[in-house]
C-alpha cells in the first residue's frame, strides 16, 4: 500500500501564511476598487441621472418673487454653462492659402471631469474646440462622442480646472405647459445670456439634420437664437430640463417666440453610451420599408391600407434572422409591417421612435400581414450586421 506524505507547519509558518495571504486580499480589492473607478470614470456610470435636488443658492421659489427667482438661478448655474468656440480648416479655392471658419453655440457641464453635453451640430465637422466660462480664459476641448439621431453630443475639456459648477438634470416627463422656464447660453457671441418663458408644447415633432425625427421635442418661447445651441433650458429649480436646439424661423433669422429644446430624459439615455462608446448603439432594423402610403399615392392597390413593406433584407440582419420575408420570396409580395407593441407603424418615423427606445437584444413582437393572414412574429432586435459586397446597401433601416 502507497501513502502519501502529511506536511505538517510550524506556528511561525501558519503567522507567515496567514500575514501573506492578507497582503494579497488587500493588494486585490485595492485593484478592483481601482479598476472599478476606471471604468466609472470611463462608461459614465459614475453620473447621477436621477431627479436632481435643487442646487444649494436657489431660493424656493414660492417664497421669493419671480425677478429674485431668475436672479437666483442665472447666478448659480450660469458659471456651469460653457461657451463653445469651434474652428474648421480648408484650402482655399486656388489651393494656395487656409481658410479659417469659426462657429460658437453652448454647453452645460455635467460632472467635475470636465464632461459637457451640447448639440451635435454645434460641433459637427469641428477640427478645434475651444470653451470659456467667461471672460478671456479658454480651455481646449475634444469631443467624446456624438450622436446625430438626436443631435445630442459630448465634449470634454482636455485639463479641467478645478471647482467646476456642474449644471443639475432634472426630468423632462413631468413638464406641465405653461410652467416657467429659462436658457442661458450665447446668442450671436454674446456670452451668458439669460432669457426668460414658459412651456408652450410638450411632445412637439423636430427632426434632426440628418432627418430623423427627435421624439417629443419642448417647446418654449423664452427667446432662443444662433448661439443658444447645445445650452440648457431650466426649470425653476435650476434643473436643465433641456437642451435648446432648434428655433421656427419663417424668415431665417432670429427668435419669433418658438424655439424647441431635446428632453433631458433623451441625453439622460444618450449620454452614458456617448462617454462609452463615442456612439449610440442602436438596433438596426437591416431591411428596405416603403410604406403603404406611398404605394396608395403611385395608384398601387394593396390588401392593407397602412403599414411598412418588407421590400428586401439585409443578409445577418434583424429582419431576415426574425424570418422576415421581402418581395418575391416564396411568390409573394412580401410581408407588411402593421404594428409593434401596439403601435401602428404608417411610416418610417413610427419604427425610428420605437428603435430609438429599446436597446440591442430586446426582442419586439410585430403584428405582420402575410400571405393573407396576421400573425404575430417575435422579433430580436440586433445591431448592424458585418456589411459584404452582396448586401444591399440603399434603402436600410
Amino acid at each position: 500500500m502507497t501513502t502519501k506524505p502529511v506536511y505538517q507547519f510550524t506556528a511561525r509558518q501558519i503567522l507567515l501564511l496567514a500575514f501573506s495571504t492578507a497582503l494579497i486580499a488587500v493588494g486585490a480589492t485595492a485593484l478592483l476598487y481601482a479598476v472599478s473607478n476606471y471604468w466609472q470614470q470611463r462608461d459614465g456610470s459614475s453620473l447621477s441621472f436621477a431627479e436632481a435636488t435643487p442646487p444649494q443658492g436657489i431660493s424656493d421659489p414660492s417664497s421669493v418673487s419671480d425677478e429674485q427667482n431668475s436672479i437666483d438661478v442665472y447666478k448659480t448655474i450660469s458659471p456651469g454653462v460653457a461657451f463653445i468656440t469651434t474652428t474648421t480648416y480648408q484650402q482655399d479655392f486656388w489651393g494656395g492659402g487656409v481658410q479659417e471658419g469659426k462657429g460658437n453655440g453652448s454647453g452645460s457641464v455635467i460632472d467635475a471631469n470636465g464632461n459637457i453635453v451640447t448639440n451635435f451640430h454645434v460641433i459637427e465637422g469641428a477640427q478645434k474646440l475651444t470653451v470659456s466660462f467667461g471672460g478671456e480664459k479658454t480651455y481646449p476641448a475634444t469631443v467624446v462622442g456624438g450622436d446625430p439621431d438626436t443631435d445630442l453630443a459630448v465634449i470634454k475639456l482636455d485639463s479641467p480646472p478645478p471647482g467646476l459648477t456642474v449644471v443639475p438634470l432634472g426630468d423632462s416627463d413631468k413638464l406641465i405647459v405653461g410652467q416657467k422656464v429659462l436658457a442661458i447660453g450665447n446668442p450671436f457671441g454674446l456670452d451668458r445670456t439669460l432669457t426668460t418663458g414658459v412651456i408652450s408644447g410638450l411632445q412637439r415633432p423636430i427632426r434632426a439634420r440628418n432627418g430623423r425625427p427627435i421624439d417629443a421635442a419642448i417647446q418654449t418661447d423664452a427667446s432662443i437664437n444662433p448661439g443658444n445651441s447645445g445650452g440648457p433650458l431650466l426649470d425653476k429649480f435650476g434643473r436643465m430640463i433641456g437642451i435648446n436646439s432648434q428655433i421656427l424661423s419663417p424668415s431665417g433669422g432670429g427668435s419669433v417666440g418658438v424655439g424647441f429644446a431635446v428632453p433631458v430624459n433623451t441625453a439622460k439615455r444618450v449620454i452614458p453610451q456617448l462617454l462609452q462608446f463615442g456612439e449610440v448603439k442602436r438596433p438596426k432594423f437591416g431591411a428596405s420599408l416603403p410604406s403603404i402610403e406611398e404605394f396608395k399615392q403611385r395608384g398601387y392597390r394593396l390588401p392593407v391600407d397602412a403599414g411598412l413593406l418588407v421590400y428586401q433584407t439585409q443578409p445577418g440582419s434583424t429582419a431576415e434572422r426574425a424570418g422576415l420575408r421581402g418581395i418575391g420570396m416564396d411568390g409573394g409580395i412580401g410581408d407588411i409591417l402593421l404594428s409593434a407593441e401596439g403601435q401602428k407603424l404608417n411610416d418610417l418615423d413610427d419604427l425610428y421612435r420605437l428603435l430609438d427606445k429599446k436597446q440591442i437584444g430586446d426582442t419586439v413582437n410585430f403584428e405582420v400581414y402575410r400571405a393573407g393572414k396576421t400573425l404575430t412574429v417575435p422579433v430580436k432586435l440586433l445591431g448592424p450586421p458585418a456589411r459584404t459586397q452582396t448586401q444591399p446597401r440603399r434603402g436600410l433601416q
